[in-house]
């Protein structure tokens, strides 16, 4: 089974690049953030022509995400608990029946936080405080679990093209990189990191200043496992020839490939 994330920073601009990529790489499950409309206005009709369930989060003009599917899924959660009052849309959970069992990938765009100084940091702060918690009731279940999303982290140094220029932004505050491995020491594995240690590896190329032709890139989109789903990882692929598509995302699509088949008895 392939699952994949990718921030398709705005799916009505974006359509004709999602179809082509989705006919190109087949994927089973897709989980995208930015879709930046409101779940009436997602294009889901080119979508489902391919034979994709379509479920979205959505919000009007920022954030939103979505699961893309070809299975149906048993169960859909909307939104991250923790925060009656927060109305941005960034988080989606959905359930699959696999042989064996089911199992769990949520969508998730983890607020970006800057400027540093401003309320936007503290609300990126908390959210990933709600993430952990959350994170750490699903654990219990003892069931493939995968968090996979734009996480605005930079983890390490050499997942950014050049530290000095982002060592003050919110994607690589000491306060953001703590709040990630504390998420790590759950129990979750990062699958990319788990497959390879190739750098530079990165997600994101920022549409400005030639970052693209110049690989000036840095690694924000994730897939966190649980034991049970990194047990089933069988290798990851960073798509990154999309980002020469035209029209395409400043990210590209992160992808695992994954064995879920009924395990024989001991």
């Amino acid at each position: 089974m392939k699952i994949v994330t990718w921030n398709i920073n705005g799916i009505r601009a974006r359509i004709d690049v999602l179809v082509a990529w989705l006919k190109e790489s087949q994927p089973d499950i897709v989980c995208l953030q930015e879709i930046k409309t409101v779940d009436e206005g997602f294009p889901r009709g080119e979508i489902e022509a391919l034979g994709y369930h379509v479920e979205t989060h959505g919000q009007k003009g920022f954030n939103g995400v979505a699961i893309l599917s070809k299975i149906k899924p048993d169960e859909i959660n909307r939104g991250l608990p923790g925060a009656d009052t927060d109305e941005q849309s960034r988080f989606i959970e959905g359930v699959f029946s696999v042989d064996g069992g089911v199992i769990r990938v949520c969508s998730l765009y983890l607020p970006n936080g800057n400027p540093v100084e401003t309320e936007k940091f503290p609300y990126k702060l908390s959210w990933m405080d709600r993430l952990s918690a959350f994170a750490a009731e699903r654990l219990a279940l003892e069931e493939p679990l995968i968090l996979a999303g734009d996480y605005n982290v930079i983890a390490e140094p050499h997942d950014c093209w050049d530290v000095k220029v982002w060592q003050n932004d919110a994607l690589y505050q000491p306060r953001t990189r703590q709040s990630f491995r504390r998420l790590e020491n759950l129990g979750f594995t990062d699958a990319v990191r788990a497959t390879s240690d190739a750098a530079p590896l990165y997600t994101f190329w920022d549409y400005q200043a030639g970052c693209w032709p110049k690989n000036f890139g840095i690694r924000i989109d994730h897939l966190m496992l649980s034991p049970e789903a990194a047990d089933r990882l069988v290798s990851t692929d960073v798509e990154k020839h999309v980002r020469a598509w035209e029209k395409p995302s400043d990210h590209v699509p992160v992808a695992g490939k994954f064995s879920f088949a009924a395990r024989a008895a001991a």
